[in-house]
């Protein structure tokens, strides 16, 4: 029996052309392959299910996020109205020769235009922190009838610090909504400064909100820590609050500013991340930049034109305040004018024509502009005593 069974086997390996240990490989090899295939066709279909089901419950947590969250979209205008009890008024506030009015907008740095229109005046500026201050300053001066260069001088340094106090106030109020604490009071100042802040023409304490509340509310949707996500997205912008004050990109002033102050790993990541200065290293991050581009890109929320405006006046400012001797500039008249104010200890009377020369030749290489651009350069000089 053995030996028939032993023949049998060779007589199939001839006619198969194979040997029964080379069989036995074919065979295994088949079924590795069929095994292999219907693995990759089993993942494929498992990894397809994953992105359906990811993508859908994407869309979910987004949804339940966006409705969740109520906001007003304002686009920010460069003036401010103040109305007038009556049109005698207009005259008190320009003054003997204009000397109110000059006074005022010196100080200020904002443009008044008072014309036809009846009992109102405009005030004109692309910075909305200096717009407030005029705007404060001039209805005070209003209401209280005495209106002159000393007067007004008081008058705009009250409002100052009052719209310094305002800002405060409206950060720690969005920071007790969020049920954000423990922030550093230099981070809340900055915060607060974002409520006359403007991204292409987007708020940016609204912003800063929107952003909070989105990405924690995510973050609730997704199992991770809401708490961190919201303080992520509300600190994310808040190097906007320093660009004035400090050289440097937002981003980079707002890092510096919460790592100095103690701000955790998580917001110091979203500060960067969401500028891809950094990769994303927490879930709560990527969060915080979907929240940022979901909060931009709604319809109405931003105006491109007007930033470019802002950022150009800006410049302008920048140019002249890097000469040495320059105490304040503003740039006026919707960027037509340029005034700076010098000190009269460092600039004599033939430095000034120096320093509006200099300006006037970084303007022309630097910026681009339709007509021309003024450059007045103004040293006032004091003399104050008492009389006792």
């Amino acid at each position: 029996a053995e030996a028939a069974l032993h023949a049998a086997r060779r007589k199939l390996e001839a006619l198969a052309g194979l040997s029964q240990q080379e069989a036995r490989k074919k065979l295994l090899d088949n079924l590795l392959d069929e095994a292999r295939a219907d693995a990759a066709n089993q993942v494929r279909e498992i990894k397809d299910e994953a992105e359906r089901t990811a993508q859908r419950e994407g869309r979910k947590i987004l949804g339940l996020a966006i409705q969740r969250m109520a906001a007003e979209t304002t686009a920010e205008m460069t003036v401010s109205v103040v109305q007038l009890p009556s049109d005698e008024m207009k005259g008190r506030i320009i003054g003997r020769e204009g000397r109110n009015i000059r006074a005022f907008e010196q100080t200020t740095g904002i443009d008044v235009i008072i014309d036809d229109t009846p009992e109102a005046v405009v005030l004109s500026g692309f910075d909305p922190v200096r717009r407030e201050i005029a705007r404060m300053a001039l209805e005070r001066l209003v209401d209280d009838g005495r209106i002159h260069p000393g007067r007004i001088e008081e008058t705009v340094e009250k409002a100052r610090v009052d719209v310094e106090q305002s800002m405060t106030e409206s950060a720690e109020e969005v920071l007790y909504e969020l049920g954000i604490h423990g922030v550093h009071s230099e981070v809340v100042r900055a915060l607060g400064r974002l409520r006359f802040r403007t991204s292409y023409g987007q708020n940016q304490l609204q912003h800063s909100r929107e952003v909070a509340l989105l990405a924690g509310s995510m973050a609730a949707e997704m199992g991770l820590d809401a708490t961190i996500a919201r303080r992520a997205g509300l600190l994310h912008d808040v190097g906007k609050g320093l660009t004035h004050e400090q050289e440097g990109t937002h981003v980079e002033l707002g890092w510096r500013l919460c790592k100095k102050h103690g701000e955790g790993e998580v917001v110091l990541n979203a500060i960067r991340a969401h500028h891809d200065e950094e990769p994303h290293y927490f879930a709560e991050t990527f969060l915080v930049t979907a929240a940022d581009a979901i909060s931009g890109s709604r319809p109405g929320a931003r105006r491109e034109m007007f930033d470019g405006y802002v950022k150009r006046l800006e410049k302008l400012e920048e140019i002249a305040l890097e000469q040495d001797g320059v105490e304040r500039c503003f740039a006026i008249q919707a960027g037509r004018e340029l005034r700076v104010m010098v000190e009269p200890e460092q600039v004599t009377d033939a430095e000034m024509t120096r320093i509006s020369e200099t300006v006037a030749r970084r303007i022309e290489e630097e910026l681009q502009y339709p007509g021309q651009i003024k450059i007045v350069v103004v040293r006032e000089t004091r003399a104050v005593d008492f009389a006792r």
